[in-house]
C-alpha cells in the first residue's frame, strides 16, 4: 500500500522496505515514486501527463540511485514539461544513441565547421546562448523529431523572463542548426522558419547617456578622478574620445594602435558590422595611450584582466567602475559614450554622414560599405575637435 500524507521518503524508510506478494509503490510526492518488486527490486518512477496522456519516467533503481538523485532527476523531467518536453522520450533517444543526431551534437558541429573566419567570441556567444537556452531542453533530442511548438515552448521560456530579444536571437540560431542539419541530410526542414511572428517584438533600445553640458562635466570629471583600476581608468577616460563599441574598447590589442600615424585599425573580424575599421586617434587619445603602454604594453591587451593578461577585462569592469562613482543604470552605461558623442555631434552641426562613419554604422550602398577609411580627414578633424570640446567642458 502506498504511503498516505504528506510525509516524503527518508533513507531510513526505504532500507526498511522488503519484498511482499504484488508490487508495490510508496509514494514521495510530486509525481515521484518507489516501486518494488515481488523480488525486493527498487526503482525509481515519476509519473505525468504529456499532451492528456498519463506516462512514466523509469527513472532508476535504488540505491545506485540515492533519493536526493531521485529527487533531482524528477525535478529535471518536471522543468522539462514546462518547456513542452517529453521526459520520457528524451531519455528513451539518448538510451537508443541516437545522440549522435542530437540536436545538441548537430548544433556543436555546426559551430565547429563555422569557426574559421569568425570575428573573435563570436562563437563563444553563439555557445552561451545554446548552453543556457536549448540545450537543457532540446539537446539531447534527435533533432528530426523536434516539431515547432516544442521548440516554440522552449523560446517562450526564455521570453517569460522578459528577455525578447534574446528569444528572438536563440530563435535564429536553431534556424542556423536546423538548415545545417538540412544539407547534411539530417532534417527535413527548417521548424525555426515556422516560428517568425510567433515571438513578442522588443521595444527599441535607447541605452542612457549623460548629454547635457553639466552632467557630462560630472561624468568626466569624475573618470579623471576615480581611484579604482588604472586599466578601468584609462579605458572609461578613452571612451567618449574613440565612442566604439564596449566589446572593441575592451579588446583593442597593441598590435592595432598606430601611435606615428594616430589611429586605431580594428580588423573586420572583431567588428559587429564584419568590415575594419579606423579610428582617428586626438591629442588627448594619444596621451592616454602612450601613459597606457608603460603599464600594460609588454602583453597584447591594452586592457589586460587583472586575473591574466591572455585576456581583457571583462564586460562589467567599466559598468562596475561608473557604479562606484554613483552614476546609476538610468544615467550612464558604457555603451552610452555612443549616443553622448552622436547626440551631441549631431547638435553641433557635424556631417551625419562623418558620425554615422564614426560609429561604424553600415552606410548604404556597395561601394561605401566597403569603403572603411571614407571621410578619414573630415572624422580627423572632427575627433581631436571633440576631444578639444570635452577638455573646455572639465575646465569651464
Amino acid at each position: 500500500m502506498a504511503r498516505i500524507g504528506l510525509n516524503k521518503l527518508t533513507d531510513f524508510h526505504i532500507r526498511q522496505l522488503k519484498a511482499r506478494d504484488k508490487p508495490y509503490k510508496e509514494v514521495d510526492g510530486k509525481g515521484l515514486y518507489l516501486f518494488t518488486s515481488t523480488t525486493g527490486i527498487k526503482s525509481w518512477r515519476y509519473n505525468f501527463r504529456f499532451h492528456g496522456t498519463q506516462k512514466t519516467l523509469t527513472i532508476g533503481t535504488y540505491p545506485e540511485i540515492s533519493l536526493a538523485q531521485a529527487r533531482e532527476k524528477a525535478l529535471q523531467a518536471r522543468q522539462a514539461l514546462s518547456s513542452g518536453i517529453d521526459p520520457a522520450a528524451r531519455k528513451k533517444a539518448a538510451k537508443s544513441g541516437s545522440l549522435e543526431n542530437s540536436f545538441e551534437a548537430i548544433a556543436l558541429e555546426f559551430l565547429e565547421v563555422h569557426r574559421a573566419g569568425k570575428k573573435e567570441g563570436y562563437i563563444e556567444v553563439l555557445l552561451g546562448r545554446a548552453r543556457n537556452h536549448l540545450f537543457p531542453f532540446l539537446g539531447q533530442r534527435p533533432i528530426s523529431e523536434i516539431e515547432a511548438p516544442e521548440l516554440l515552448a522552449v523560446l517562450k521560456r526564455t521570453e517569460s523572463r522578459n528577455l525578447f530579444e534574446m528569444a528572438r536571437r536563440v530563435r535564429a540560431f536553431a534556424g542556423q542548426v536546423f538548415r545545417y542539419a538540412i544539407v547534411t541530410g539530417r532534417a527535413s526542414r527548417d521548424i525555426a522558419g515556422d516560428l517568425k511572428g510567433a515571438l513578442k517584438t522588443p521595444k527599441k533600445r535607447h541605452y542612457p547617456s549623460l548629454t547635457k553640458p553639466q552632467d557630462l562635466k560630472r561624468l568626466l570629471l569624475a573618470i579623471d578622478e576615480y581611484h579604482g583600476s588604472r586599466t578601468v581608468k584609462a579605458a572609461l577616460q578613452l571612451a567618449p574620445l574613440v565612442f566604439t563599441r564596449p566589446g572593441e574598447l575592451r579588446h583593442a590589442e597593441w598590435a592595432e594602435i598606430d601611435l606615428e600615424n594616430r589611429e586605431w585599425k580594428i580588423p573586420a573580424r572583431k567588428m559587429k558590422t564584419g568590415r575594419p575599421h579606423i579610428i582617428p586617434l586626438s591629442t588627448q587619445a594619444v596621451s592616454i595611450i602612450e601613459a597606457l603602454r608603460n603599464y600594460t604594453g609588454q602583453g597584447r591587451y591594452l586592457f589586460p584582466s587583472p586575473r591574466t593578461a591572455v585576456r581583457p577585462i571583462t564586460d562589467m569592469a567599466a559598468l562596475n567602475a561608473l557604479r562606484s562613482m554613483g552614476f546609476t543604470k538610468d544615467e550612464i552605461v558604457p555603451h552610452g559614450f555612443r549616443s553622448i558623442a552622436s547626440t551631441i555631434l549631431n547638435e553641433q552641426g557635424y556631417s551625419p554622414d562623418w558620425i554615422e562613419r564614426q560609429l561604424a554604422h553600415v552606410p548604404g550602398g556597395v561601394r561605401a560599405a566597403c569603403n572603411y577609411a571614407q571621410y578619414l580627414p573630415e572624422r580627423r578633424k572632427m575627433k581631436q575637435e571633440w576631444a578639444d570640446y570635452l577638455d573646455r567642458l572639465k575646465n569651464s
